[in-house]
């Protein structure tokens, strides 16, 4: 007998328990997967970008835009950085806010466990559970292990990255209790190419800093060329916003001021646009971009409409996406569990009560960057705090 039962030990499922746990509660935590924290240790490359002291909810996509206020309120950036700290792990801050540990992403796992051992948290692994409902009570049964409680967590997460183990669980367990879903898709995914847009794949493997576009979003960071399409983080992040069968939109030269291709022109008449962009682009970036433009001849020779022409194609190059290259290669799913059905108090739903939903279960997603683990600590604490 248990005061609460969490499935799912990853970020959020583990900061839910060592929250309860340490109030006194009694918890069980349990993943199908034969370890804890498996997405985390692949985070960052390893090094797990743990939050983003930018975190604001304005860098959180969900059809309620207010939900993810309160939790994000009470747990912020810095009260998880304060833990991070008390365990004496060392970490820097990379580029737009992003932490990072000096050392291992085991760090946060280890921490996190550490933090789960002092709260008596008990853990079961390696078993899919079967979940039964009845009298205000959840039965889980594990293997020949059974365990009941009057609360419940779904700490599952969506189906990003299915070789980790990721499914959808937490849709279809909503569903059987009349929760609603808003459409799951993946997010922070790289963006695939076809047809004529497909001679890009040549740069296969090139990166360069840009200015990426889609729908009222925009961000400036680097884009890479795949043999399939579009990567990098500029990429990645307005793969959130993109919408199959919309464009987007690459500035190639967002430090460029307007007029300056025009500007060239009375500055160095005989330089060619080839060579202009070689000199603020990868080569071979430059010259497709040249040969797409087809302005060959010395900026002198070109009449100013067409440099216009260029200058406007540079800063707002259309690409129109077939698609993305799915859950496999997704960072994290956007959708999920509507918010309409839960408290942004507690993540109780409100149909249910007993039943709890966090992290990356629930239709709130964030930003490249450490702001999807932020929701899952800020989550996991609300939850934590209320069972």
């Amino acid at each position: 007998m248990y005061d609460a039962i969490i499935l799912g030990a990853g970020a959020a499922g583990l900061m839910c328990a060592l929250t309860a746990g340490q109030r006194g509660k009694r918890v069980l935590l349990v993943d199908h997967a034969d370890a804890p924290g498996k997405k985390i240790l692949i985070s960052g490359g390893g090094r797990c970008n743990f939050t983003n002291i930018g975190t604001a909810p304005d860098r959180y996509l969900s059809q309620n835009p207010h939900f993810m206020k309160s939790a994000l309120g009470r747990y912020t950036a810095q009260d998880f950085l304060d833990l991070v700290e008390r365990h004496r792990i060392a970490w820097h801050e990379k580029t737009l806010g992003q932490l990072f540990c000096d050392g291992s992403a085991r760090q946060i796992v280890d921490m996190l466990l550490d933090e789960c051992a002092q709260g008596k948290v008990e853990i079961w692994l390696g078993h899919a559970p079967q979940v039964e409902h009845a009298d205000a009570r959840w039965r889980v049964t594990c293997g020949a292990r059974i365990a009941e409680a009057p609360a419940l967590v779904l700490a599952t997460g969506g189906p990003s990255i299915p070789k980790m183990g990721a499914t959808g669980f937490a849709y279809d367990f909503a569903r059987r209790f009349g929760l609603k879903i808003v459409e799951p898709r993946p997010a922070l995914v790289p963006l695939t190419l076809s047809g004529e847009e497909a001679l890009f794949r040549e740069l296969s493997g090139v990166s360069t800093d840009v200015t990426a576009r889609a729908g009222k979003a925009s961000f400036r960071e680097a884009a890479l060329f795949t043999h399939r399409g579009l990567s990098g983080p500029a990429i990645l992040q307005v793969s959130s916003y993109w919408r199959h069968g919309e464009p987007i939109g690459i500035d190639f030269l967002p430090q460029a001021e307007p007029g300056w291709l025009l500007a060239a022109k009375r500055a160095r008449p005989r330089v060619t646009l080839r060579k202009l962009l070689g000199e603020a682009l990868p080569a071979r970036l430059a010259d497709a971009l040249a040969e797409k433009l087809a302005l060959a001849t010395e900026l002198a020779n070109t009449p100013d409409r067409a440099l216009d022409e260029a200058a406007r194609r540079l800063a707002d190059w259309q690409f129109l996406p077939n698609g993305t290259e799915g859950y496999a290669k997704a960072e994290v799913t956007i959708g999920g569990i509507s918010t309409a059905e839960l408290s942004s108090q507690t993540m109780e739903a409100r149909k249910v009560p007993g039943l709890y939903a966090i992290g990356e279960a629930v239709d709130v997603t964030g930003w490249l960057g450490g702001y999807n683990f932020q929701w899952a600590w800020a989550s996991g604490r609300a939850a934590g705090l209320a069972l």
